[in-house]
C-alpha cells in the first residue's frame, strides 16, 4: 500500500465520511451517496480514490458494486502510526528523565 496515496485520499472531508459510514458495514454507492448534497458520478469519483488508494474494496453484485474497508490497508496505516507513538513516548521519556536530572542537580546545589 502506498502510505502516501492514502493519507491523500484521507485529506478530503467527503472520503472521511465515505470512510466512516463504511466502518458500520458494507453499502452500495448509492448508499454512500445519499447523505452528501453531491452527484452520484461525483461520489463514485470519490469511491475511486479511495479504492485507489487501497483504504476500501469494490465487488460486483449483478448491477450493484458494493464497497466495504479493506481492513489490511487501515491496519499498515496503524503500524506506521503506532510506529510514529513509540518515538514520541520514547522522546517524553527522554525528557522526563532530563528534567528529573536537572530538578535533581537543582536541588542538591541548594543543599550546598
Amino acid at each position: 500500500m502506498n502510505l502516501d496515496a492514502a493519507f491523500s485520499a484521507l485529506a478530503d472531508p467527503t472520503r472521511r465520511a465515505i470512510l466512516t459510514r463504511l466502518a458500520l458495514g458494507e453499502a452500495t454507492v448509492m448508499e454512500l451517496a445519499r447523505p452528501f448534497d453531491m452527484s452520484q458520478p461525483a461520489v463514485s469519483r470519490h469511491i475511486r480514490v479511495l479504492s485507489d488508494a487501497g483504504l476500501i474494496t469494490q465487488r460486483v453484485d449483478g448491477t450493484r458494486r458494493p464497497c466495504k474497508l479493506a481492513p489490511e490497508a487501515l491496519s499498515e496505516i496503524d503500524r506506521w502510526l503506532a510506529m510514529l507513538r513509540d518515538a514520541l513516548t520514547r522522546n517524553y521519556d527522554r525528557l522526563d528523565a532530563l528534567l528529573a536530572e536537572m530538578k535533581n542537580s537543582s536541588e542538591e546545589k541548594n543543599h550546598e
